[in-house]
């Protein structure tokens, strides 16, 4: 029965509402609220309800501000580092080790044949330009088809508002080398730069300036080369590379000794055949027993620095790379060169990397968020942010230029860029490449590892072999390789490394979140408290009056609703209804027209026709009803 009771008054409550105006709902929430202030405004004599009006008005502005701040603070999602140190058996890394020259000089010199001729006589007319030269007859036999392709010019500078380009096969050529041999002032006026067209004969050219002419023949020697290796299969460029047997004279693992089959072997376009060790594809990844030089890993190379392409590669040494199991090694910038002649040593620590997901930084666990398709999984190797920056822009030069870079993989269906089934291949590469907008669209694209591992090196070198060793350790070495008595191998050709870790402490550089939603609400709940002496229940009483407060807004748009309709209705219909009486006496008489129905039009009554008995109104007359009546 109670419960039936409170159930009615809880619906008369709700359609109700709370039964107050909107004055005597704020006197009451005022008068009965726990926070400090809005009290003292009922209470207290005209002068000081202004001023408590006013200093809980400021102190409520302040409240409201201090909580913008906490909240905008809560949602920037900022974070901090924290550094620790541990100590634990670590997984060697993995060791890509790679010779400077790509290929073999000696496999390889067919395909370059004419390049090479090119080049030499284009440097025979730069440094010895003298009437009558040779290189004017020779230039006749040379291919000028794939000069022409992308040829080197020389720009004069003489008039730096109207420069002048030069051609270098120019048969006038001549009496601009004999001014630039009579002075240094005046050869500095001249300089050497790559000529770049969107397609041949076009007027739509760039040209790549280079402050020595080293620089300028190195990058058209690559950009030829790249042309016509891009049409050789995997297969030859793989046998046209260093093989592991002929590299790797000599490894050693802890106590363990090992040789080239320990590595796994990749073709790599910037270096050719790399060799890879403790990579972990086809078995699990090995452990250092314990750090220090003698329990890491010792090879022996052999680079075989007399069989290096003279206009390819001006390094000479072996490119290796210190990187996590199963991901792709790029050498080109993460890699470091170690010397021929030289044994180098590598003292190894470890920093692990732990970063925050997402609200709090932008970066991903494998990549499978990234809207950009990796070209290097086609290796089976982990995203990395160099993969996927690689692949972006392989993906819009396929896009834009129709056709692929040699030093990027390919996707399906596509094939790589040359000069001859794509003429401006060069010309829309280095545009692409400069192009701000491009690289911008890659990085907002490419996402950091939430979890990676970094490798930092000391490294320190020495002489190697001694003088006075070099003698024996070279005849062995050379006759493990060639079965040879006689010394094959001298000190350009040899390189020693050692890696090992220095020590087992690690560090882990790990991020946290700066502010938590414990830090929040008791940041709002301190501010609260501090600057008007509330609490959670003030809040609850606050949310109480908003409440009470639409319930009165509801109650009173019904009501104006309510008035709005019956308005209407009275203006329909300005008189008032007629009575049943007035409806009788207006059936039973034609002529009668009652005051009610002033408003309703009445059809004209007809006069009766000759001969028509007048009606009988005794039938309509009304019979009171007894207390015997029948009330049928």
């Amino acid at each position: 029965m109670n419960l039936k009771k409170y159930l009615v008054r809880a619906l008369h409550r709700l359609q109700k509402g709370p039964g107050y105006t909107y004055k005597e709902l704020l006197v009451w929430y005022c008068d009965n609220t726990n926070t400090h202030g809005p009290k003292r405004i009922i209470k207290e004599g005209p002068k000081k309800k202004l001023m408590w009006f006013f200093l809980t008005l400021l102190f409520a502005s302040l409240v409201f501000w201090q909580w913008g701040i906490l909240i905008n603070t809560y949602l920037s999602y900022s974070v901090t580092s924290s550094l620790s140190i541990g100590f634990k058996t670590m997984k060697f890394p993995a060791v890509t080790v790679c010779n400077a020259n790509p290929f073999k000089y000696s496999e390889v010199k067919p395909l370059l044949k004419e390049l090479d001729r090119l080049i030499e006589a284009a440097l025979e007319r730069i440094l010895q330009p003298t009437p009558g030269n040779s290189s004017d007859n020779t230039s006749l036999s040379l291919d000028l088809e794939l000069w022409n392709q992308i040829p080197l010019v020389l720009i004069d500078e003489h008039d730096k508002d109207n420069p002048i380009i030069l051609d270098i096969f120019e048969t006038n050529q001549t009496a601009v080398g004999n001014e630039t041999a009579t002075g240094n002032e005046t050869k500095k006026h001249y300089k050497l730069a790559v000529k770049l067209c969107s397609h041949p004969g076009s007027d739509n050219c760039t040209y790549r300036n280079f402050s020595s002419a080293a620089q300028a023949v190195t990058e058209w020697y690559i950009l030829q080369s790249t042309s016509i290796l891009s049409k050789v299969p995997l297969h030859e460029r793989i046998r046209m590379g260093y093989q592991a047997e002929d590299m790797i004279l000599a490894c050693l693992y802890g106590a363990e000794p090992c040789n080239y089959k320990n590595f796994t072997q990749i073709y790599h376009p910037d270096h050719g055949n790399c060799y890879i060790f403790n990579w972990g594809m086809d078995e699990e990844a090995l452990n250092s027993s314990n750090p220090g030089a003698e329990f890491g890993l010792k090879l022996i190379l052999d680079i075989s620095q007399q069989d290096y392409i003279p206009y390819l590669s001006s390094a000479a040494g072996a490119r290796l790379m210190l990187h996590q199991q199963k991901s792709f090694p790029f050498l080109k910038d993460q890699g470091i060169y170690a010397m021929a002649g030289t044994e180098t040593s590598i003292g190894v620590l470890v920093d692990e990397l732990e970063r925050m997901g997402y609200p709090y930084s932008d970066c991903t666990m494998n990549g499978s968020d990234v809207p950009v398709r990796n070209l290097y999984s086609q290796y089976n190797t982990s995203y990395s942010i160099q993969a996927c920056l690689r692949s972006c822009f392989q993906n819009h030069m396929v896009e834009i230029c129709g056709c692929g870079h040699y030093m990027f993989p390919l996707p399906e269906g596509v094939n790589y860029c040359n000069n001859e089934d794509n003429p401006g291949w060069a010309y829309c590469y280095f545009s692409l490449r400069s192009s701000i907008k491009q690289r911008q669209i890659c990085i907002d694209s490419c996402k950091e590892t939430c979890n990676d591992t970094q490798y930092k090196m000391t490294i320190s070198m020495a002489d190697w072999p001694s003088e006075a060793s070099e003698d024996w350790i070279f005849h062995i070495l050379s006759y493990e390789r060639d079965m040879s008595t006689n010394v094959t191998l001298d000190r350009t050709g040899v390189i020693k490394l050692n890696i090992y870790f220095q020590e087992y402490n690690y560090r882990t550089i790990s991020e946290s979140a700066a502010t938590t939603i414990v830090w929040l609400l008791s940041s709002l709940g301190g501010q609260f408290g501090f600057w008007m002496g509330g609490s959670v229940l003030c809040l609850i009483e606050f949310g109480e009056i908003i409440i009470d407060s639409l319930w009165i807004t509801i109650i009173h748009v019904i009501s104006w609703c309510k008035g709005l309709k019956q308005r209407r209705a009275r203006a329909r219909y300005p008189d008032a209804p007629p009575t049943v009486s007035e409806l009788v006496e207006a059936h039973t008489n034609p002529g009668f027209q009652p005051e009610a129905m002033g408003a309703v039009s009445q059809p004209e009554a007809l006069p009766p026709e000759p001969g028509t008995p007048p009606p009988n109104y005794d039938s309509l007359r009304v019979q009171p009803l007894g207390p015997d009546s029948d009330a049928d």
